[in-house]
């Protein structure tokens, strides 16, 4: 296994993963395949593009023909991939998009990987494939029940990737990831996007009544349990990667303002979105005896992040236009609306 295809390598999870690859392994071959859609951006890959062994190409995973090409022409071994639209709010306005990449990408993928003959293929999924849980923790052998049509196109592509092990033998893995934040993340998540916000003191629309939980996990720590899967994980085995830190997004909203020194006052309470879950929580002692420990606590990991996107400016300005604004007015203009009304 000495070429490996990154798919989606040039978004916020899967650009992290292509970077410690390459300094980690100097024998390894990386090559970043995306579409470059709104989250995907090259300047996330700036610190390995000049290396030798890191290659890139444009291209759909739903393409097959460039999908078939790729694999040809860089005599891939193994693919993991990252490659899906991802954010719930998004899926909710436009699922369309979901199904085409979710669902109908990760089937070619599949294809293309079984005539191949690739060695490994791992579908990087999410903890939101199980729905929402009020006790306890998800195990890998639960049931999917997902509630959002993002959720649902993951949890479908999921099931593709079993039918093509059992079915053809194709030595598929899969890890299902908790809320991953970090340098490089798309500012419409929940962290880089109230950190971001709240540099420009803007209102922070937090949905409901803020007291959903995640389990909050940081992006290397991801990157590394990916990794060790891709080398140690069992063919046909699920493994979730969790962060086990729960917090409510109220308490992650007031420690950003805390590390930014800006004031509660930013916080607006807004209406929630449909279909919310409201907990999140894995267990993940199937890939602790592979090996696995979290290197980074969440104080640390999210200080780091803050001081990150303080640092960057450069990185997120620029994204936050055109598109973005576009985006930002469709989803939480009326809802700030409605809130500075409902207050006044």
């Amino acid at each position: 296994m000495k070429n490996i295809l990154v798919t989606g390598g040039a978004g916020f999870i899967g650009s992290a993963f292509a970077r410690m690859m390459i300094n980690r392994y100097p024998d390894y071959n990386i090559i970043v395949y995306d579409k470059l859609t709104y989250a995907g951006n090259l300047d996330n890959l700036l610190p390995i593009k000049d290396n030798p062994r890191y290659a890139f190409v444009l291209g759909d995973i739903a393409d097959r023909e460039t999908v078939r090409r790729t694999i040809e022409e860089h005599e891939i071994d193994a693919i993991v991939n990252f490659a899906a639209e991802t954010h719930v709010d998004r899926s909710i306005l436009d699922p369309d998009a979901f199904v085409k990449t979710d669902v109908i990408g990760t089937y070619i993928l599949l294809d293309e990987a079984k005539k191949a003959g690739i060695e490994r293929f791992l579908q990087v999924s999410t903890d939101e494939v199980y729905g929402s849980i009020e006790e306890g923790f998800f195990r890998e052998g639960d049931p999917l029940e997902p509630n959002s049509p993002y959720a649902a196109s993951k949890a479908g592509g999921e099931m593709l990737v079993r039918a093509y092990h059992v079915t053809y033998g194709l030595p598929t893995l899969v890890t299902r990831g908790s809320n991953t934040f970090g340098p490089y993340q798309y500012p419409e998540k929940l962290a880089p996007f109230f950190i971001t916000e709240a540099i420009d003191d803007r209102p922070l629309p937090l949905y409901g009544d803020g007291m959903q939980v995640r389990d909050w996990l940081y992006v290397e720590d991801h990157a590394d349990a990916i990794d060790l899967v891709l080398h140690k994980g069992v063919p046909g085995e699920v493994y979730n990667v969790a962060g086990e830190h729960e917090m409510h997004n109220i308490e992650v909203t007031r420690l950003i303002l805390k590390l930014l020194g800006k004031p509660e006052s930013l916080i607006t309470f807004v209406a929630d979105r449909p279909g919310h879950d409201r907990r999140y929580a894995l267990n993940c002692d199937k890939l602790k005896a592979l090996g696995w420990e979290r290197k980074h606590s969440f104080e640390e990991a999210m200080a780091a992040t803050v001081k990150w996107y303080l640092e960057n400016e450069w990185w997120w300005r620029k994204i936050k236009t055109g598109e973005y604004l576009e985006y930002y007015k469709k989803q939480y203009a009326e809802r700030l609306r409605k809130a500075r009304k409902g207050s006044s």
